[in-house]
């Protein structure tokens, strides 16, 4: 082969020299492409506001509910009354139980002297205001009124009597961190720094004796104090009130809540007492007890949850089969090289289209409305939207099958339907079952989207514990429970999956 000198190639060059200059997109075309995508980064983030959305985000409050998902609450409140007693009250619903004496919370009490109201027993004859107001005489009117508000005296005549108070607590609220509470003061402590507050019960008021460090937070002058002692918690100071708020890691009385014969009781003492101890109830063993006791917790729910879970199963299931089983035979008739019929072709694909261009959560919405709340308009969405989605990947897979195999069928004779079995259906039905399994599997964490609006299922449950917004432990226990069956469902799917293609993982 001949080779063409320096010359020659400058003599070509410039008869022609287009065919040796690279245009302008070949040479700068890496740059124009980086530049494209940075121009479009920009307007996104301008579009969306972005920058604005990080700079107010409060990033404190999305660690806190973080926490919440891990961690729960002890939620003491110490009162404080006029004359400097105090109280210390847990809510009806306390993780602690009934009678809760934390080693964490140490209280000074004594027991004084105070006046209080005491309403009397009324006198035969007595007019009680209430009385007083719904009745009448007409006999010596003024007599009855003077009665009257002499027994009303009697009735609200303040006594003495002996009562226990709480003068001083102290609550630890981790390492280096406490809060100490007087009836005229609240003294915080965090990591080395210190805050006094002094509380005025006649007019109202909080005030810090020094500025307040960052993590204590008054809005205004007087107002109430909100302190952050990070994971451990947070404290409110009112002038006559401060809320505890000490946090815990993990999910508190998750197998038995307050009310069962079984709380607070170590593994071995449940274990002892459902296998060999005394029945509590004579109607059931102990072991039956606990059982019920750990489906009917009213704090977890665990019967119920569990219920909706195997709901949202179901309808994943039953929809993704009604779809697979309806979208294979319309499939046939949409494949153009199995049915040659170029209208009945455009009408089943046109349904194939209309089904799956309406996003599987409106269709929900549709049947929610149609069927009422429950599992019936899931599946129904499922059903409906996976038709369509199902059908043309079915269709789509018919129309790219190898001829050679259904020619060689045909060949020796077969039935049409023989045709169909032997030539077409053998190549596609791996596939088929392939894709059936893989939204099988993508529907069960569809399904429980859907069951947020109403189709019922563990979505609809989420969706109830996150409107609280104070029941996050709950929301995660559902959600580590759905991720446990996608997982488990997933790596049944990815199995069969390999075992039908006839390759292994």
């Amino acid at each position: 082969m001949q080779t063409m000198n320096m010359y020659e190639l400058e003599v070509i060059a410039a008869r022609h020299p287009s065919i040796l200059q690279r245009s302008v997109w070949q040479r700068f075309k890496i740059g124009f492409i980086a530049g494209g995508i940075l121009l479009y980064f920009v307007f996104a983030w301008w579009f969306f506001s972005i920058g604005k959305v990080v700079s107010n985000a409060n990033w404190s409050i999305a660690g806190s509910y973080l926490a919440d998902w891990v961690s729960y609450e002890v939620r003491p409140d110490i009162l404080i009354a006029a004359d400097g007693a105090m109280e210390i009250t847990y809510p009806r619903f306390d993780p602690l139980g009934p009678n809760a004496n934390p080693v964490w919370l140490n209280a000074t009490r004594e027991t004084v002297t105070r006046t209080a109201a005491v309403p009397a027993a009324p006198s035969a004859g007595a007019t009680t205001p209430a009385a007083r107001s719904s009745s009448f005489s007409f006999m010596a009117p003024a007599a009855t009124t003077a009665k009257a508000d002499e027994s009303a005296q009697a009735a609200i005549a303040p006594q003495a009597r002996q009562e226990e108070i709480v003068t001083q607590a102290l609550v630890e609220m981790g390492r280096g961190r406490t809060v100490e509470i007087m009836p005229d003061r609240v003294v915080l402590a965090r990591d080395g720094e210190t805050v006094m507050l002094d509380l005025d019960g006649t007019r109202n008021t909080v005030d810090a004796t020094a500025a307040l460090p960052d993590w204590a937070e008054q809005r205004k002058p007087g107002a109430k104090v909100v302190a952050s002692f990070g994971l451990s918690g947070w404290v409110e100071v009112q002038a006559d009130k401060v809320k505890i708020r000490k946090r815990f890691f993990g999910w508190e009385n998750f197998f038995f809540d307050t009310n069962s014969a079984f709380f607070d009781k170590s593994f071995a003492e449940v274990a002892g007492l459902a296998f060999a101890g005394e029945r509590l109830d004579p109607a059931r063993s102990n072991l039956s007890l606990a059982w019920n006791d750990i489906l009917y917790n009213p704090s977890w729910q665990h019967l119920d949850v569990w219920t909706k879970l195997l709901q949202t199963i179901v309808m994943a299931f039953i929809g993704t089969l009604f779809a697979m089983i309806v979208a294979f035979p319309l499939s046939f008739l949409a494949a153009r090289n199995i049915f040659r019929n170029r209208l009945a072709n455009q009408i089943i694909k046109r349904f194939f289209d209309f089904q799956r261009s309406v996003d599987m959560l409106i269709w929900a919405l549709f049947f929610t409305r149609a069927f009422g709340p429950g599992p019936l308009a899931g599946m129904s969405a499922i059903f409906f939207t996976d038709t369509g989605t199902l059908g043309k990947l079915y269709a789509e897979a018919l129309e790219n099958i190898d001829d050679k195999q259904r020619e060689g069928v045909k060949s020796v004779g077969a039935a049409p339907l023989a045709v169909q079995r032997f030539g077409v259906l053998a190549q596609v039905l791996p596939l088929f079952a392939s894709q059936a399994l893989y939204f099988w599997e993508s529907n069960t964490r569809s399904a429980t989207i859907i069951g947020a609006v109403g189709a019922g299922g563990i979505g609809l449950k989420l969706w109830e514990a996150m409107r609280t917004n104070s029941d996050w432990e709950n929301v995660a226990y559902m959600v580590v429970l759905i991720l446990i069956v996608v997982f488990v469902f997933d790596g049944i799917s990815n199995a069969l999956r390999s075992r039908l293609m006839g390759t292994r993982h």
